[in-house]
């Protein structure tokens, strides 16, 4: 009973394993080459297909929803300020302490 209960969890979790497994075909399937008119249906069918992508209109811009919302000048002036402040303060503080961190 036990050996029973074994071999079945065993191929429970051999199962995905064996699943991946790809299937060769190792003789060659002789598929008969197409006719005349089945190369005519495939060049008018590429055609066809050519031509609706030709119909599609040309992508818009994307559009921006909050764009009206943000300002463009407004970070621009406050990372000036902000940058042209803070590094001074640290560099005269660090030059006066020796160049040790605190």
């Amino acid at each position: 009973m036990r050996a029973l209960r074994l071999a079945a969890a065993i191929m429970l979790l051999a199962s995905p394993a064996v699943a991946q497994i790809p299937k060769l075909n190792l003789l060659q399937d002789n598929k008969p080459a197409k006719t005349q008119e089945e190369k005519d249906a495939d060049d008018a069918q590429q055609k066809a297909y050519k031509d609706s992508l030709k119909k599609i209109p040309d992508a818009k811009a994307p559009s921006d929803p909050w764009g009206a919302v943000r300002s463009t000048d407004a970070p621009s002036s406050t990372a000036k300020s902000a940058s042209s402040s803070k590094p001074k303060a640290k560099s005269r503080a660090s030059a006066s302490s020796g160049g040790s961190g605190n």
